[in-house]
């Protein structure tokens, strides 16, 4: 009799821990946080993701491939993306690829917030109506977005109507706030009907001015019904292109010469990027208090880029190139973390097909902190030296820094701001 109970204790206590375990496994595989608990967590890092590889959207990433990077940002603390339409399949895939990577890992955790692109009626041509969408493409990018929260529920927590889609400087797409505005109550009700997830968070991504952070043509009934109706503003802001478009925060007076060291004259630009960047998103933030409505307010995209052949480069304000970039990462990273603000950075790795002249050093190439290679740009030196990426590859390539980690050399490419015309010339010393 002894025997028989000691037998059953033990196997009591064996199903015990085995019931234990399959319960942790369990909670370690659904991991299913919702949008309120991922946004403004400092824990719970955002970036922007395009993983195309080549000069046309028509070569998609691979599964493979997605892992790879998937791989690459969840080293670096990132697990929320940001992707941009569902016209192709790089979205879906990279769902796919998460899939796969927490089934393979039980510790992997990435969340995706989806992007559905809006389109006005006869977009992309020279005869654009934007007081009219495009139904028909517009529904059907809905409708796979549905469809995608759907089937991975675990994984799609926010779904954004539209990219940039109300700014008027858009001109070959933008449409008027009630379109955005139709498809955001159309979500929300599916939400109500239990026919997405309650916990679903719906938005659209769009300049600070598009929210009424910028000029009153864009103040409307629409746009506060639009902020009524969304669960929070995703907002874009973009000192980098001020520095052409709107540039009195980032050019130097001649007697600045003087005063400060070549070095010095950066960082005090760098520091007028800052207040320029915090200062739209205030902007924001006092439109919306001013209707006297509450709603989380975070930013869907900012960056800078590191190289222009244009506008932004020598020929331009003089903006574009590593050591701005990296500067600029560090002090939104620190002021958006601390604040409690989700920052989408813009972007992950530089993507060759992004520029519309097909100009190979084009800004709009440039925005990632990896090339397309897999080096990590400066703003990263310092995670590659803590060892990060040990063991992660792009393209089969293990992960380096640009300039073969010299730092010298990558100053020989730093320019100092549009109106102090000599070039910066800084010793690896100074």
């Amino acid at each position: 009799m002894k025997n028989l109970l000691r037998y059953n204790v033990v196997l009591l206590l064996l199903i015990s821990i085995l019931i234990s375990s399959c319960e942790n496994k369990k909670e370690l595989s659904i991991r299913d946080k919702s949008a309120s608990e991922i946004l403004g967590n400092p824990n719970y890092l955002a970036i922007s993701y395009g993983g195309y590889r080549n000069t046309t959207r028509d070569i998609q990433p691979t599964i493979p491939e997605l892992k790879e990077d998937l791989k690459i940002l969840s080293a670096m603390g990132v697990k929320i993306l940001r992707t941009y339409n569902l016209q192709l399949e790089q979205a879906p895939n990279i769902l796919k690829a998460i899939r796969e990577l927490k089934t393979e890992d039980l510790s992997f955790e990435m969340y995706v917030k989806l992007g559905a692109w809006i389109d006005c009626e006869n977009a992309w041509t020279s005869n654009p109506n934007h007081d009219k969408e495009d139904e028909s493409a517009n529904s059907i990018e809905i409708q796979k977005a549905i469809n995608l929260a759907n089937l991975y529920p675990d994984i799609v927590k926010i779904i954004a109507v539209g990219n940039e889609a109300m700014v008027h400087w858009a001109s070959s797409y933008y449409v008027q706030p009630t379109v955005i505005l139709k498809w955001v109550n159309h979500l929300q009700n599916l939400k109500n009907q239990n026919k997405l997830s309650k916990t679903l968070w719906i938005t659209s991504s769009d300049n600070f001015a598009s929210w009424g952070g910028g000029d009153s043509s864009y103040h409307s009934k629409s746009l506060k019904a639009l902020i009524d109706a969304v669960d929070y503003i995703s907002m874009h802001t973009y000192a980098f292109h001020d520095t052409h478009y709107n540039s009195d925060f980032w050019e130097l007076s001649e007697s600045n010469k003087a005063q400060f060291s070549e070095m010095a004259l950066i960082e005090k630009s760098m520091e007028n990027v800052y207040s320029h960047s915090v200062s739209q998103y205030n902007s924001v933030k006092n439109y919306i208090n001013s209707l006297g409505i509450k709603k989380p307010i975070h930013i869907g995209e900012l960056g800078w880029a590191t190289v222009s052949s244009g506008f932004y480069g020598k020929k331009g304000s003089h903006a574009a190139d590593e050591l701005k970039q990296a500067i600029y990462f560090k002090q939104m990273r620190e002021w958006t973390n601390s604040e409690e603000i989700s920052c989408f950075y813009f972007e992950a790795f530089d993507e060759p097909w992004k520029d519309p002249t097909g100009n190979s050093n084009g800004s709009e190439n440039h925005f990632g902190l990896f090339t397309v290679e897999g080096k990590a740009k400066y703003a990263l030196w310092d995670s590659v030296d803590n060892g990060v990426f040990k063991g992660l590859t792009r393209n089969g390539n293990l992960i380096e820094k640009t300039y073969n980690g010299s730092r010298k050399n990558l100053l020989k490419d730093v320019l100092i701001p549009k109106l102090i015309k000599s070039k910066l010339e800084i010793s690896e010393n100074n």
